[in-house]
């Protein structure tokens, strides 16, 4: 043992669950919110919990990390697998592998050929469910009434698009003020393209007919709110027919493939939402001129072919001179027709009344009479007949009724006596197991009982053994500690004394020869263990 082993005798100990949550303070209090840069190695996607688990490396060393579910879920860029990042988070501890982690709550990628790749593979998964297909897409209408603009109202490109309308075909425009870049402005963006959709046909506020989503030039950093799958997907959900002008010429975006129309500037969007007024002007005279020609044409060809065909056409009186004949023939005929008709009538009528005679009637009513009668009998003797079926029937039901009424009230007599039974054969299990668990209970009392008095540090003191404390109440546990004239209590198995150290007499100290041996320790009573600090020891808390 070293010299200083004496001095660690009365050193603090501490529990592996306190140490581990002082380092724990101390790593999160010393720094707090860093920011790291690293590859991303061991992603395997979110975990069943939603929580996701990895490691940051580089070249020379490794941390782990980890983005809980919440913050996963609003993150607007997601971790992958071999991607390099930049990671905002808080740098903490894990107890139960003694290992230091990054929380993550922001990510983002480091380098434009990060985002490159990313927008690559983000392209690839869209295009896979079909959101760039040419047959989806719409068609522009020709001459919209109501424009919607979905850009930020501060810049110029607002300015731009106002303008070339006015000068081409002068239209109404709504905007929807938008954030075009920066957190949060791709959500706005797609608000917005859902908001234009969800207006009502013939509301307050007129439901666009075009929509234009705009943004001047910039790094593939400022753009990147149109590469979102939010704003891509809420393009491809809008049914209103929507232009792409997000950026220069040579910028691309994944809303530009997923647009009804690209357009490469925002001033080419607005000239090919509205043809130019002049040369609608000129067309329309010209389209004018050219129906009243065709009129003209058409008006005189019939004209013509009314001619020939009325000269091809008979004369009126050739046309009416054997229907008239027919008719003259016909009405000469009617008179004779007349009185044949009237004739076989009256013949009809006379043999029909030559049959109805006093002696028919009464033989029909004589008939209808027996009719009557034997129908009245048959009524009667069915009545019987199903009276009679009908006693019978109520009396076999009578019969099993009573039957029935009896085997149910013996069934249930049995049911109660069988059920009474079982209750006072539960109640007597009942019983033999509160006796079990009350002798259980009493005995685990006894033994708690018979542990405390053995740990008891009293029983100790019974055995003939003290307990020295200073003025303060701390236990004293050698020679070393007590200075001159130091107030002492010494407490015994039936009482405590004072004691005052003489002051005469040197303070004790530690035989040379026992410095190396380690010193025999008096029986502590079950008092708190934190003591008087050492000053070569500091603390963690």
């Amino acid at each position: 043992m070293t010299a200083a082993a004496p001095n660690l005798v009365n050193a603090p100990e501490f529990t592996v669950s306190e140490l581990s949550s002082a380092l724990k303070r101390t790593v999160e209090d010393r720094f707090g919110h860093v920011r790291v840069r690293g590859e991303i190695s061991g992603f395997r996607g979110p975990h069943s919990s939603g929580h996701c688990y990895f490691a940051l490396k580089d070249e020379n060393a490794k941390i782990e990390a980890v983005i809980w579910k919440f913050a996963h879920a609003r993150m607007r860029f997601k971790p992958q697998e071999g991607l390099e990042v930049i990671a905002t988070g808080k740098l903490t501890t894990y107890p139960n592998s003694s290992k230091y982690q990054i929380v993550i709550e922001t990510l983002e990628p480091a380098g434009v050929g990060a985002l490159m790749a990313l927008m690559e593979e983000r392209k690839k998964k869209l295009a896979a469910e079909g959101l760039f297909d040419e047959a989806r897409k719409q068609l522009l209408p020709w001459l919209p009434e109501v424009i919607g603009v979905v850009t930020s109202p501060t810049g110029a490109v607002i300015r731009d698009i106002l303008h070339r309308l006015e000068d081409r075909f002068p239209r109404r425009v709504l905007v929807w003020p938008v954030k075009v870049q920066g957190d949060g402005s791709a959500e706005q963006v797609a608000a917005a393209i859902r908001g234009f959709n969800a207006l009502p046909e013939g509301g307050r506020i007129p439901r666009p007919d075009l929509l234009i989503v705009a943004r001047g030039g910039g790094s593939l950093e400022d753009l990147w709110s149109f590469n979102e799958e939010v704003v891509v997907r809420a393009a491809a959900e809008s049914h209103i027919p929507l232009i792409s002008a997000v950026g220069h010429e040579t910028d691309i975006t994944l809303i530009d493939f997923v647009a009804d129309k690209r357009a490469p500037t925002p001033t080419a969007a607005a000239e090919m939402a509205v043809p130019v007024r002049s040369e609608l002007f000129v067309e329309v005279a010209a389209l004018a001129r050219r129906t009243m020609v065709c009129w003209q044409r058409a008006q005189e060809a019939r004209r013509t072919e009314l001619r020939a065909a009325a000269r091809a056409l008979p004369a009126a009186n050739e046309l009416l001179a054997i229907p008239r004949q027919r008719l003259d023939h016909l009405g000469a005929g009617l008179p004779r027709g007349l009185k044949a008709n009237t004739h076989a009538h009256f013949r009809r009528f006379a043999a029909t009344s030559s049959r109805l005679t006093i002696g028919v009637l009464r033989g029909q009513v004589a008939h209808a009479r027996q009719r009557l009668t034997a129908s009245g009998e048959r009524i009667t003797l069915s009545a019987r007949a199903l009276l009679h079926r009908r006693r019978e029937r109520f009396g076999g039901l009578e019969i099993r009724l009573k039957a029935s009424k009896l085997a149910n009230a013996k069934a249930q007599r049995n049911a109660i006596a069988r059920d009474l039974e079982r209750t006072h054969r539960l109640a007597e299990r009942a019983r033999r197991a509160l006796l079990t668990t009350m002798q259980r209970l009493e005995a685990r009392v006894a033994h708690r009982g018979q542990l405390l008095s053995a740990l008891s540090y009293r029983g100790v003191l019974a055995r003939g053994f003290a307990l020295v404390r200073d003025d303060q109440g701390h236990a004293l546990h050698s020679a070393a500690a007590v200075g001159p004239n130091a107030g002492l209590s010494i407490e015994f198995a039936d009482g405590r004394v004072a004691a005052t150290v003489n002051a005469d007499q040197p303070p004790a100290t530690v035989a040379p020869e026992n410095q190396g041996k380690p010193q025999p320790r008096e029986a502590k009573p079950a008092a708190p263990k934190r003591v008087a600090k050492p000053v070569d020891q500091g603390s963690l808390f």
